[in-house]
């Protein structure tokens, strides 16, 4: 992963759990998205991505994001996002509206709860 974004994938039964640490933007929003669909199976019914340590996201990064969300969904299965209240980040995704289409959830416990 670049400098900007350090990834990591863990699971909880069938629901894989991606954190993102640092920068989501134009330059590394294509792995991002590769990294997330890499993390699903055919038997998971959720993706819960953890963006509290996130730092910054730009239009390439929230672009990912939905594109994901609709791909999942197609398939039957849903992305929820955790995401740190007050943060830069959950000032961005509700500007363009993404916390109103994709579940958002204050802690993993809770994203974790509602995709199972």
């Amino acid at each position: 992963m670049s400098d900007l974004a350090t990834i990591t994938h863990e699971r909880h039964g069938d629901v894989p759990v991606v954190t993102i640490t640092g920068e989501i933007d134009a330059s590394n929003s294509s792995e991002v998205a590769a990294r997330l669909y890499a993390a699903m199976s055919n038997r998971s019914t959720a993706l819960v991505v953890d963006l509290t340590p996130t730092t910054y996201i730009d239009s390439a990064g929230i672009n990912v994001l939905f594109e994901v969300s609709h791909n999942l969904s197609e398939r039957q299965q849903q992305l929820h996002l955790v995401i740190a209240p007050d943060s830069p980040v959950a000032r961005m995704l509700a500007i363009v509206g993404l916390n109103a289409t994709v579940p958002t959830h204050e802690t993993r416990s809770l994203a974790l709860a509602a995709a199972r």
